[in-house]
């Protein structure tokens, strides 16, 4: 009779670990079934057909416990992450206009950075690889998005 005890609480954990942690129908949620199955099975067959009603009868009960102890919206509200996000993205202010001209300071290849008087900008290349140092102009503004080409 331990058998089918450590069977059906084998069972019980391995559910509960399916149900709470592990998302999806997986391993252990079958190995649970499969491990109350077995208990309710042994309780059969080595046993009385009274004793294996009796732990299937328990077994039902717990499982429909369990399952209204899941069912409940609190159970939910008590484990799901229930904090807000207030906080919101930093939109950078670009003050060029086409035909402005600055330095690149990294190799854009196609995008890195470029000084304009004091701004620095992450830029995108109109034409390939623009290697640091060299003097480019702003062709286009869509939003943030600035792309320059190279001077020379």
């Amino acid at each position: 009779m331990g058998l089918i005890i450590s069977l059906i609480i084998l069972g019980l954990v391995l559910l509960f670990a399916e149900i709470l942690l592990i998302p999806g129908i997986g391993v252990a949620g079958i190995l649970g079934v499969i491990s109350m199955a077995v208990a309710c099975y042994l309780a059969f067959v080595n046993y009385s057909l009274a004793t294996g009603l009796i732990v299937l009868a328990v077994i039902l009960v717990i499982l429909i416990l369990m399952l209204i102890w899941v069912l409940r919206a609190k159970t939910w509200k008590r484990m799901s992450l229930d904090t807000n996000i207030d906080s919101k993205a930093v939109v950078q202010r670009i003050n060029l206009a086409v035909g402005d001209r600055g330095v690149a300071l990294t190799r854009l290849a196609p995008m890195g950075n470029a000084r304009f008087d004091d701004e620095i900008v992450e830029v995108t290349s109109l034409e390939g690889i623009i290697p640091p140092g060299t003097e480019v102009e702003v062709v286009m503004l869509e939003g943030i998005k600035v792309t320059v080409r190279s001077c020379r």
